[in-house]
């Protein structure tokens, strides 16, 4: 097997869930950013302990949410060539809620809906945000 490049940038991925059958909670960025609509997402840095100490910063940064009821890796994490040209990498997270809440969104995004599986795999912008959403959804679903 060939030797991938190295990462130059990790990310994060926070897809958010509530309830029984789960919501899930999609964000829609505004059109400077291309009115496309995504999970919680951002750069991990330097201050950030771990992978899930920086989806828990975006998550606050975000939609004001700071008290997830859990955080936890979906096992997923997909590379790409970032805006800059070099290569990033996101690792995608489950985040459960103890409610389908309203947040409070910052200037990344302009609207936000929460929605069930299906319509909201629909909505999502990116193949890969739909396949991690799928890992999740199953997750979520076989879980008591």
């Amino acid at each position: 097997m060939a030797d991938e490049a190295p990462v130059d940038q990790e990310c994060v991925e926070g897809y958010l869930f509530a309830g029984r059958p789960p919501q899930y909670l999609i964000l829609r960025r505004p059109p400077e950013r291309g009115r496309i609509w995504v999970p919680v997402s951002g750069k991990v840095e330097r201050s950030d302990a771990d992978f899930a100490a920086a989806v828990r910063r975006e998550i606050e940064e975000e939609t004001g949410f700071s008290r997830p009821k859990s955080v936890f890796p979906l096992g997923w994490s997909f590379r790409f060539q970032g805006p800059d040209g070099r290569n990033w990498r996101l690792h995608a997270f489950g985040v459960e809620l103890d409610e389908a809440a309203s947040p409070h969104l910052s200037s990344e995004h302009d609207q936000f809906e929460w929605l069930e599986f299906a319509a909201a795999s629909d909505r999502l912008h990116y193949p890969d945000n739909r396949e991690a959403l799928a890992l999740l959804d199953h997750h979520a679903r076989s879980s008591p």
